[in-house]
C-alpha cells in the first residue's frame, strides 16, 4: 500500500463510494460527479450512505414492487413529498435492521436532512425537477450538551497512570510495559495540541519537526496546517521515537508514526479504545473519548490565553463562531468576571 496516508484515504473512500454507488438509482450518479471537486471522498460516502437509506425506505414504503433500489427513477425521486421526508426522519430515529436495533441522534438526523437537500437542490438547479421537498422540511434543533472535559487533576493523573499502569487490569497489565511509551506520547500530543484523532492516526514520522517543534497534519477538508506543540509532548515523541526506530512496520506502514502490536498504523477505533481504557483509570463518571481530549485542550486553552480567535486557529476551526458555540460557557464565566474589573470610583471616594 504506497502512498501517504491520506492518499490511502482517499482511495479507500472512493472504493467505497464506487460500492454504495452501484446500489443506487443510476440517475444519482451525475450528483455525485458534481461533487468531485468540492467535496472529500468521506463526505461523499456519509451523502451516498444516506441516500441509500433513504431509498431504502422509500422502495419499501412507496415502490414496493421493486426488487431494488436501481428500479427507482427521477420521476419517482421528484414526486417525493415533504411528508415522505418527515416521516424518513422519523423512522430513521430508531428502527430494526438485520435483527439489530439502530438508533441515530439528533446530529445524524440533521446531517441525513443536508444530504437530501444538497441531493435534490442538485437537480432542482440542474432544471430536472421543479421542487426540493427536503428545504420544505425544517432542520432538526440540536439541543446543546455541556462540555465533556478531564479536570487538569485528571490530566495529570491520567498521564501518570500510563507510565506507571496504576488501576489497568492484569489483562491490561500484561501489554502495559510493552506499549507505555507508546501510549504515553499519543495521549500527550492529543492533550497537549487538540489535534483530532483522524489527525493523529495520519502522522507520518517526517510530519514531525523538531527543529520547529511541530506536527504537520491534514484538516478535515484535505488542507495541511502546521500545529506546535510543547516541551512536554517534545519529550515524550523523542522517548517514543527512540522506541519506534527499533520497530519493524509491516509493508506499507513504514512511514506511520504510531503502529500498533501487529506493526501496522494505529486507527481511530484502536486510540479510541486506548483513550477509554486509560480515562478508566481516573473517572468511571465521564465518557471520556480522543474528542473529549481535545475538548480537554481547547478549555485549558482558552482559560490561559482568554482568545477565542487563537483557540479557534490552533483547533482548525474554519468558522469562529464553532468554537465561540463550544465554549460558550467559559465565554459566559469570563463576562461574568469582568463586571468588577473597571472601576468608576476609588472606595472611598463617595
Amino acid at each position: 500500500m504506497a502512498g501517504t496516508y491520506s492518499e490511502q484515504q482517499r482511495i479507500k473512500y472512493t472504493q467505497k463510494l464506487n460500492d454504495i454507488m452501484d446500489m443506487l438509482p443510476d440517475f444519482t450518479r451525475d450528483y455525485f460527479f458534481s461533487l468531485e471537486y468540492t467535496k472529500q471522498p468521506r463526505t461523499k460516502v456519509a451523502y451516498a450512505m444516506d441516500l441509500r437509506g433513504f431509498f431504502e425506505f422509500i422502495r419499501e414504503r412507496k415502490y414496493n414492487s421493486y426488487e431494488s433500489l436501481k428500479q427507482i427513477t427521477l420521476v419517482d425521486a421528484e414526486n417525493i413529498s415533504s411528508t415522505d421526508i418527515i416521516e424518513y426522519l422519523r423512522h430513521s430515529r430508531l428502527y430494526v435492521k438485520n435483527g439489530r436495533e439502530v438508533t441515530n441522534s439528533e446530529r445524524a438526523a440533521k446531517r441525513k436532512l443536508s444530504s437530501l437537500r444538497s441531493f435534490y437542490g442538485y437537480y432542482n438547479k440542474q432544471g430536472l425537477m421543479k421542487k426540493n421537498p427536503a428545504f420544505q422540511v425544517d432542520m432538526p434543533k440540536i439541543h446543546d450538551q455541556a462540555i465533556t472535559r478531564l479536570d487538569v487533576n485528571e490530566v495529570a493523573e491520567l498521564l501518570d497512570n500510563v507510565e506507571s499502569g496504576n488501576r489497568l487490569t492484569k489483562n491490561q497489565l500484561a501489554a502495559h510495559e510493552e506499549l507505555k511509551t507508546r501510549d504515553l506520547a499519543l495521549l500527550t500530543l492529543l492533550l497537549g495540541t487538540g489535534i483530532r484523532v483522524s489527525e493523529c492516526v495520519g502522522l507520518d514520522i517526517n510530519d514531525v519537526d523538531f527543529d520547529n517543534d511541530r506536527i504537520k497534519v491534514v484538516r478535515k477538508g484535505g488542507a495541511e496546517s502546521f500545529v506546535y506543540f510543547g516541551d512536554e509532548v517534545r519529550e515524550a515523541l523523542l522517548d517514543y521515537m527512540d522506541e519506534r526506530s527499533t520497530l519493524q512496520p509491516a509493508a506499507g506502514h513504514e512511514n506511520a508514526l504510531f503502529i500498533s502490536r501487529n506493526n501496522k498504523r494505529l486507527c481511530v477505533r484502536s486510540v479510541e479504545n486506548l483513550v477509554k481504557k486509560y480515562a478508566m483509570t481516573v473517572t468511571t463518571v465521564k465518557h471520556i473519548t480522543p474528542h473529549k481530549l481535545r475538548s480537554t485542550y481547547g478549555t485549558n486553552l482558552y482559560q490561559e490565553s482568554n482568545d477565542i480567535y487563537l483557540v479557534a486557529d490552533v483547533l482548525g476551526h474554519k468558522d469562529v463562531n464553532t468554537t465561540r458555540k463550544h465554549y460558550a460557557e467559559i465565554v459566559d464565566n469570563n463576562r461574568r468576571k469582568a463586571r468588577n474589573m473597571v472601576q468608576l470610583r476609588e472606595n472611598g471616594d463617595h
